[in-house]
């Protein structure tokens, strides 16, 4: 009899630490989707009261219906000009134009920011054409490129090269002259060469700067590439805005706006992807 209690006993205790284990996941579990879901209804309450508004604000007077059309107006109108394919051909003409104008910029001021942020030489040769150039806003120099380059294409992609390589540039050497020297002394002392230094040590720790310069360029890339595109352009959202607005069309006016808002959007989540996925090492703050 004293035998069976004592097998039976050892089996009980092991369940009830199984299940208590069991408990306890399902508890992180559940906060963990409780997070999550708190985290996307948040900005998705804000966003619904905003076109709430702007549904409610034209239907009840409180402004004039033929400036501000309803949400449900608008949205019927970005339907019908996506149906039609006319949306994807502005869409297209603008994607394909700030495109080019940030890879390029991107290509070119990150290795620049890297070696002013690392030699001196280089920073103390290139820091005043630099500032110059930095402090004269890009739209004040689309005349300039226009009659340098043309109307065309080329113009207006180097009007977004210009806007984006500032932002990428300084926040390139912000991240590198903010890294900690602990670990750079570190890693000189494990006999790391220079090359491995910057790619193991300073390319990482200076990336969450680096991506904040490419999001900040991506909205300003978009935002000087419609100025660009009201002047000269046949295809591209800021043609469409004023072409519609000059027609009097302004559901499609303001439905080429939610298509920049939608674009902008876009952009901005596939570089906090990209950041994530690149900056696995750091350590999330909780929430």
């Amino acid at each position: 009899m004293s035998s069976a209690v004592s097998v039976v006993l050892p089996r009980r205790a092991t369940t009830a630490r199984t299940t208590g284990a069991g408990n306890a996941l399902g508890s992180r579990a559940a906060r963990l989707i409780g997070r999550v879901a708190w985290r996307a209804f948040k900005p998705t309450v804000v966003i619904a009261l905003f076109l709430l508004l702007w549904q409610l604000a034209p239907t009840f007077g409180l402004v004039d219906e033929v400036f501000l059309p309803p949400f449900s107006v608008v949205a019927q109108a970005f339907v019908d000009l996506a149906a039609s394919g006319e949306l994807w051909t502005h869409v297209s003409a603008s994607l394909s134009r700030s495109l080019a104008g940030y890879a390029i910029a991107l290509l070119v001021a990150v290795p620049v920011g890297v070696s002013i942020a690392w030699y001196k030489p280089v920073a103390d040769f290139l820091n005043p054409i630099l500032e110059l150039f930095r402090n004269t806003a890009a739209l004040a120099l689309l005349p300039v490129f226009i009659l340098i380059l043309g109307i065309g294409e080329t113009s207006k992609v180097a009007l977004v090269l210009y806007a984006s390589f500032f932002p990428i540039l300084l926040n390139t050497i912000t991240g590198v002259r903010t890294v900690d020297p602990l670990l750079i002394k570190s890693a000189v002392s494990l006999g790391l060469s220079p090359l491995r230094l910057f790619q193991k040590v300073i390319l990482p720790a200076a990336l969450p700067s680096i991506f904040t310069g490419l999001r900040m360029a991506a909205a300003g890339s978009i935002l000087v590439l419609l100025a660009a595109e009201m002047f000269g352009a046949r295809a591209g959202l800021g043609y469409l805005i004023t072409a519609t607005q000059q027609n009097f069309q302004i559901p499609n006016m303001y439905a080429g706006i939610l298509a920049i808002s939608l674009l902008g959007l876009t952009f901005n989540g596939l570089l906090v992807a990209l950041e994530r996925r690149f900056s696995r090492w750091r350590t999330e703050p909780n929430a």
